[in-house]
């Protein structure tokens, strides 16, 4: 029988975090569901726990899939690849559902058609505490491309989409080691509104460890930087959406310029500097171009630099490595 949603949960180095997001899918109940668990080359044995797990799993079987180690958008788009169902919902590996999440959200789906993407409420974890986010951060439906310029307001966790929209869209950027999520929501968010399920949090987001991508990679606004000068580089915007995107293009090459002067990196922060002050109209390609190369984009990035938190490029690229090895 068709699944009614494929869950795409990517890993990497996290062997004891994936077993318990893992646990969270397969206590769902009230929908039929395929689990995809892509392992993105991990070396800390995560390997042999889920070939456990997989071989354990008879109700509800696992498909697992190891690949050249290569990112978190590279594995998301493999999984998907994978995916049978007509809507894709993403577990990052550090993150848990709670009960229901999938039969409330697959329900909200079904009484809203026209929805392609919708998000449940969340609960922010950070070293085993409940924090709370800031009223910046907080979850909101409808349009919402202009709110998400400045701050991500999509959680891969929290998410459910449309397969054919996550296809169409071309996936996650794979060469971005960094904020491929951000630039995959505005993507799709220049079109399409995003559903709420605005009641109780669904999902918990897990922060505070080590391997955290705010703590493993700098810098984190010039890849978002990346993203704004993508969408006005290959994105069809109305005058109010282009200014918008141009303002906060703008905004961030001077935040971003000010710390690259800071470390002496002259030149770096030269170039942001003339980004802000022509954002209103980049020379498309050339522009992405070099951003692209002082951005440092790595589609296999180190893995002291690589955190899985939390297109122009084709649907699913090749990777070195081939389409990995399949339980």
């Amino acid at each position: 029988m068709t699944p009614e949603v494929s869950v795409v949960i990517p890993t990497w180095n996290r062997r004891a975090m994936v077993r318990e997001a893992i646990a969270s899918v397969l206590a769902q109940t009230g929908a039929r569901f395929e689990l995809i668990v892509i392992d993105d080359g991990s070396t800390d044995g995560t390997l042999d726990d889920l070939k456990r797990l997989a071989a354990g799993a008879r109700e509800d079987p696992i498909v697992i899939e190891i690949i050249a180690h290569s990112g978190p958008a590279a594995a998301r788009n493999r999984g998907v690849e994978l995916a049978r169902a007509p809507l894709i919902a993403f577990l990052d590996s550090d993150d848990r559902w709670r009960a229901g999440k999938l039969e409330r959200q697959l329900a909200f789906m079904r009484e809203h058609p026209k929805c392609v993407i919708s998000q449940t409420q969340e609960l922010w974890i950070r070293d085993g505490r409940r924090v709370n986010p800031g009223r910046r951060h907080l979850k909101r439906g409808g349009d919402i491309f202009i709110d998400s310029l400045r701050v991500c307001l999509i959680s891969p966790s929290a998410t459910m989409m449309r397969t054919d929209l996550f296809r169409t869209k071309g996936g996650f950027d794979p060469s971005m080691a960094a904020c491929e999520d951000y630039d995959l929501w505005l993507r799709i968010l220049v079109n399409h509104e995003a559903g709420l399920l605005d009641e109780e949090a669904l999902v918990e987001r897990r922060g505070g460890h080590p391997d955290q991508l705010s703590a493993t990679t700098p810098a984190l606004d010039r890849f978002r930087i990346l993203a704004l000068a993508k969408l006005l580089a290959y994105e069809r915007l109305s005058d109010a959406r282009r200014d918008a995107v141009s303002a906060v293009l703008a905004e961030k090459c001077r935040i971003h310029a000010k710390g690259l002067a800071r470390r002496s990196r002259v030149e770096d922060a030269a170039f942001y500097g003339r980004v802000a002050t022509r954002a209103m109209s980049p020379e498309r390609s050339e522009l992405i171009a070099e951003l692209r190369r002082r951005t440092d984009l790595t589609p296999n990035p180190s893995p002291k630099r690589r955190g899985e938190l939390d297109a122009e490029c084709s649907p699913f690229p090749d990777r070195e490595g081939g389409q990995g090895v399949r339980l």
